[in-house]
Protein backbone atom coordinates (compact mmCIF):
# COMPACT_ATOMS: atom_id res chain seq x y z
CA UNK A 1 0.00 0.00 0.00
CA UNK A 2 1.51 3.34 -1.08
CA UNK A 3 2.34 5.65 1.87
CA UNK A 4 3.79 9.27 2.05
CA UNK A 5 6.01 11.56 4.56
CA UNK A 6 5.00 15.13 4.89
CA UNK A 7 8.10 17.22 5.76
CA UNK A 8 7.69 20.41 7.73
CA UNK A 9 4.57 20.22 9.34
CA UNK A 10 4.12 22.69 11.91
CA UNK A 11 4.24 21.52 15.94
CA UNK A 12 0.52 23.69 15.61
CA UNK A 13 -0.74 22.04 12.91
CA UNK A 14 0.29 18.41 14.02
CA UNK A 15 -1.16 19.23 17.66
CA UNK A 16 -4.32 20.26 15.83
CA UNK A 17 -5.01 17.00 13.61
CA UNK A 18 -4.21 14.80 17.25
CA UNK A 19 -6.87 17.04 18.58
CA UNK A 20 -9.04 16.68 15.84
CA UNK A 21 -8.41 12.82 15.79
CA UNK A 22 -9.26 12.39 19.24
CA UNK A 23 -12.55 14.13 19.01
CA UNK A 24 -13.48 11.60 16.14
CA UNK A 25 -12.17 8.00 18.31
CA UNK A 26 -9.45 7.60 15.66
CA UNK A 27 -5.45 7.69 14.95
CA UNK A 28 -3.90 10.69 14.05
CA UNK A 29 -2.93 8.91 10.59
CA UNK A 30 -6.65 7.11 10.29
CA UNK A 31 -7.85 11.26 10.66
CA UNK A 32 -5.41 12.29 8.36
CA UNK A 33 -6.20 9.96 5.68
CA UNK A 34 -9.99 10.52 6.42
CA UNK A 35 -9.13 14.42 5.35
CA UNK A 36 -7.06 13.59 2.22
CA UNK A 37 -9.36 11.23 1.12
CA UNK A 38 -12.16 13.67 1.30
CA UNK A 39 -10.40 16.35 -0.57
CA UNK A 40 -9.96 14.25 -3.40
CA UNK A 41 -13.21 12.27 -3.98
CA UNK A 42 -15.62 14.97 -3.24
CA UNK A 43 -18.90 13.82 -2.04
CA UNK A 44 -20.97 16.47 -4.30
CA UNK A 45 -19.06 15.04 -7.64
CA UNK A 46 -21.82 14.85 -10.38
CA UNK A 47 -22.87 11.41 -11.58
CA UNK A 48 -23.26 10.68 -15.52
CA UNK A 49 -26.45 8.99 -15.13
CA UNK A 50 -27.56 11.54 -12.88
CA UNK A 51 -26.82 14.38 -15.11
CA UNK A 52 -28.61 12.75 -17.72
CA UNK A 53 -31.54 12.46 -16.45
CA UNK A 54 -31.10 16.06 -15.23
CA UNK A 55 -30.72 16.85 -18.97
CA UNK A 56 -33.94 15.28 -20.35
CA UNK A 57 -36.00 16.95 -17.71
CA UNK A 58 -35.11 20.44 -18.44
CA UNK A 59 -35.75 19.34 -21.52
CA UNK A 60 -39.46 18.11 -20.36
CA UNK A 61 -38.88 14.74 -20.75
CA UNK A 62 -40.53 12.27 -18.38
CA UNK A 63 -40.33 8.46 -17.08
CA UNK A 64 -43.07 6.98 -19.66
CA UNK A 65 -41.49 8.97 -22.84
CA UNK A 66 -38.92 6.44 -22.36
CA UNK A 67 -40.98 3.46 -22.11
CA UNK A 68 -39.34 1.66 -25.38
CA UNK A 69 -37.59 -1.62 -26.22
CA UNK A 70 -33.85 -1.54 -26.49
CA UNK A 71 -32.71 -3.01 -29.92
CA UNK A 72 -31.15 -6.28 -28.81
CA UNK A 73 -29.53 -7.25 -32.56
CA UNK A 74 -26.48 -8.59 -32.37
CA UNK A 75 -24.26 -7.15 -34.61
CA UNK A 76 -21.16 -8.35 -36.17
CA UNK A 77 -17.71 -6.09 -35.57
CA UNK A 78 -16.21 -4.15 -38.03
CA UNK A 79 -13.97 -5.90 -40.21
CA UNK A 80 -10.45 -3.75 -41.33
CA UNK A 81 -9.13 -6.56 -43.60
Amino acid sequence: MPAITVRNLSEETHRALKLRAARHGRSTEAEVRDILEAAVQPPQRVRLGDALAALGRSVGLEDHDLDFERDKTVTEPISFE
